[in-house]
């Protein structure tokens, strides 16, 4: 029984929200219907009498004070928006309506996971309580000297921030050096080279180790920061590789023997597997991609542990740019798994794959006409998947903003990672044919699927609010920093702010100009029932006068 009664509860709701949502229109005439029929009973034409002869008697000053007040309160309210807009990004009636009224109306409540949030959304929203503006070391980061210093030499301008240098800094001394240095004194002097901000003390440091012994990282910050051409870069690089070899060798005899030991051979691992993948870069900057490619294979299979240098996303471009796409698949199948953590690089990519499967035949008036197919719809849904992980990077593709060089440090979702991105795989996009008409006609579909606000996710875990202060402290001052989502102002603080202003004038009007506002006041009353009134003259004209007579004395 208790059941019975729940569910005949439910239906009797289900039916009022429905009547509500589309019958209010039929709702609201019969309403005014009813109240025209019983007018005489009501003594409503009295009541209005009794209005219109009270507010006859009523002075300026009365409409002066309604009208302040006015203004006052909705310019309070105005202001309270305002504040909690600037603290929690969100309107707050707006907020009130959409989270207690909407669900008691019958809409649905946004906030819940999707299907697939849960499973697709992949298991990123099991790492929500990690620092959701973690910043990562850009794996396809230029060189100082033969790229960054060359922009400086010819535009004047500096590609990179302090806050970008200093990070590299901590990575070199995180990586580069470990307790035992000063057993060692050429990488005690490096040790005090990377802390180092200028870089000419930096370079002469590692000079001054060079003299003293073979030390990798000193070639390494060579090769990094005095090599003007990347052929210099790759010179030093393996000179950098013969010493590390050396070390890596002495120091995997002796790992196991204790603490220290341990410490310095994870350096040392560190060291060689750097300078390994500058050397596979240097190969891919200079022509050599499939000497490249070779490289990179060896290095991940050698060292597969040492997924946090993603060096998977040096493979996608390279093979991207031999054309190589089954490899590519292939090394997206390994890592674009639910448990990796994603990049652009992967959603990307893996959305040019089943672009490049439909774009060369894809034609917007054909697909509206016929509808998509199933590997246009495949493709669609991977742009859009692409989009959602990070939003900047299609008007970097599509030329819609201009490009700059890429940071050595990257926030993934951010603008930062769009112009890493965008800056190596424009020329793989614009290879495959029709995969940025694709793009251009696609992308911003991806926006209305987004359950409302915007922060919401639909396939990842919602967007950071953080990304804007972490890219600007990434990129430099000359570049015009990607914003999503847009904080636009809400329809309710423009709403009270009209209103405030609207009602501010016409407090002061009707105090300059009162008799003219009070004829302006009935003008504006009777154009506003004007209608009203005709509707009521053709009913009561087209109505029996009899039938007319006996429903108004009901």
């Amino acid at each position: 029984m208790a059941e019975a009664g729940t569910g005949f509860l439910e239906q009797l709701k289900s039916c009022i929200v429905w009547s509500w949502t589309y019958l209010w229109t039929l709702w609201f005439f019969i309403m005014l219907f009813l109240v025209y029929i019983l007018r005489v009973p009501l003594k409503i034409n009295d009541n209005l009498t009794t209005v219109s002869m009270f507010l006859n008697t009523l002075t300026p000053k009365f409409y002066v004070a309604l009208t302040g007040t006015s203004s006052l309160i909705s310019g309070l309210i105005l202001i309270f928006e305002w504040w909690y807009f600037r603290k929690y990004g969100t309107s707050f009636i707006e907020q009130v309506s959409v989270s207690h009224l909407r669900p008691l109306l019958g809409g649905v409540d946004s906030s819940a996971p999707s299907a697939a949030g849960a499973a697709g959304g992949d298991a990123d929203s099991s790492r929500q309580s990690v620092s959701e503006c973690k910043v990562w070391r850009n794996p396809l980061n230029l060189f100082r000297g033969a790229e960054y210093n060359r922009y400086t030499w010819v535009t004047g301008r500096e590609p990179l921030t302090y806050y970008d240098m200093n990070l590299s800094a901590q990575d070199h001394q995180t990586f580069f050096t470990c307790d035992t240095d000063h057993l060692r004194p050429a990488d005690a002097i490096m040790q005090k080279a990377w802390r180092e901000r200028n870089p000419q003390a930096r370079i002469s440091a590692a000079h001054e180790a060079l003299e003293l012994n073979e030390c990798a990282t000193a070639y390494i910050l060579l090769a990094e920061e005095e090599a003007t051409t990347i052929v210099e870069a790759e010179k030093l690089f393996k000179q950098a590789l013969k010493a590390g070899e050396g070390c890596y060798r002495r120091s995997q005899q002796l790992q196991h023997h204790g603490a220290q030991y341990e410490a310095q051979h994870r350096r040392d691992t560190n060291v060689l597997v750097y300078i390994k993948r500058r050397l596979a870069m240097c190969a891919r900057k200079l022509g050599r991609t499939r000497e490249a490619v070779k490289m990179m294979r060896d290095l991940m299979k050698e060292f597969p542990l040492l997924s946090m240098f993603n060096i998977h996303e040096n493979l996608l471009e390279a093979l991207l740019e031999l054309q190589a796409y089954a490899d590519v698949q292939a090394v997206l199948a390994k890592y674009d798994d639910i448990s990796l953590p994603k990049s652009a690089t992967i959603c990307y990519t893996a959305a040019l794959l089943k672009a490049r499967a439909v774009s060369d035949k894809f034609s917007p008036e054909a697909a509206s006409r016929r509808g998509l197919s199933t590997a246009e719809m495949n493709a669609v849904e991977a742009i859009h998947r692409a989009v959602e992980f990070n939003p900047h990077v299609p008007k970097y593709l599509l030329e819609m903003k201009s490009l700059i060089l890429p940071p050595e440090h990257i926030l993934k979702r951010g603008d930062s990672e769009a112009i890493a991105y965008a800056f190596f795989h424009l020329q793989h996009w614009k290879r495959v044919e029709g995969a940025l008409n694709l793009l251009h006609c696609t992308w911003e579909g991806t926006f209305r699927m987004i359950p409302y606000p915007l922060e919401k996710g639909h396939l990842f875990y919602p967007y950071p609010i953080c990304t804007e202060t972490a890219d600007r402290e990434l990129l430099p001052s000359f570049h015009e920093v990607s914003v999503y989502p847009k904080k636009e102002l809400p329809f309710f603080i423009l709403f009270t702010a009209g209103l405030c202003s609207f009602t501010a004038m016409l407090a002061l009007l009707t105090h300059q100009f009162p008799e003219l506002m009070g004829v302006f006041a009935k003008a504006f009353l009777s154009t506003l029932f004007a209608p009203l009134n005709f509707v009521m003259e053709k009913v009561e004209s087209i109505l029996p006068s009899s039938l007319w007579h006996q429903l108004t004395r009901i």
